[in-house]
């Protein structure tokens, strides 16, 4: 296995960059999330969880987003761009069962969560700092999609792993060591839940509500106790820190 990409999203739930390399340590790749949106009104951190208010955060370009005032007109509400999350961030995530079928206009039921558990404080990651997926589990959604493909961007990950084989191997990696490169071991948590947010358009890329609905048919994962989660791609946890590459090997320990 070797990396076949490595991206990082400087403002969160905005487009990501890809990278050749990065440095890695507890808080993620180097300058991940290292921004979010504040919603004014609410004092919650903007998501794109919640499409039907923040869709459009995925049409801005992460690496060069515009200031506040830019941004509170093109996303129709008062925002500021923050560095430091407020004491007890929150987030709304709209159900996503809802979403598909109701569409992403619509005023869905959704849940209230705080930032980070699994990720160190002072972080704006919904959960760990982390997110990796292989590229047999984005060749089998998209195989078993209708459009034959699906692309990887939707599901924001850090990582893309090149892994052979069919199915979603990353299941199996939980409670694992992932040595990548020289020096960089992760820590594997838990299998990633799926949100609206990989059917939502994202610069360039159209909707595909089969983003999420292939996932949901297919790989169904116990989260944490909860019962099955639509799943694609791990969290993961920085344990050793390092240099990481594009093309770099990974292996389980």
């Amino acid at each position: 296995m070797h990396i076949e990409t490595l991206r990082r999203y400087p403002v969160k739930s905005l487009l990501g960059e890809e990278l050749p390399e990065s440095e890695v340590d507890e808080r993620g790749l180097a300058g991940d999330r290292a921004r979010a949106v504040l919603d004014v009104a609410t004092g919650k951190i903007a998501s794109a969880k919640n499409p039907r208010l923040w869709r459009d955060l995925l049409t801005l370009d992460g690496a060069a987003p515009p200031g506040d005032e830019e941004l509170s007109r093109l996303l129709g509400r008062e925002v500021r761009l923050i560095d430091v999350p407020p004491e007890g961030a929150e987030l709304e995530r709209s159900v996503p069962e809802r979403v598909l079928a109701e569409g992403i206009e619509a005023e869905v039921p959704y849940t209230v969560g705080t930032l980070g558990a699994g990720a160190p404080p002072g972080t704006f990651f919904d959960f760990a700092p982390i997110h990796l997926i292989t590229t047999a589990a984005l060749a089998t959604i998209g195989a078993l999609g209708p459009r034959g493909r699906v692309e990887a961007a939707r599901y924001r990950p850090n990582l893309v792993i090149a892994a052979e084989g069919e199915g979603f191997p990353e299941n199996d990696w939980v409670g694992r060591r992932l040595h990548v490169g020289a020096d960089v071991v992760l820590e594997v948590i838990v299998a990633s839940p799926r949100c609206a947010v990989p059917t939502l358009a994202h610069g360039t890329l159209e909707r595909d509500p089969d983003a999420l609905r292939t996932v949901a048919r297919h790989n169904r994962v116990p989260v944490f106790g909860t019962g099955p989660q639509p799943c694609a791609g791990v969290y993961a946890r920085v344990s050793h820190p390092g240099l990481v590459r594009k093309g770099d090997p990974v292996r389980l320990g």
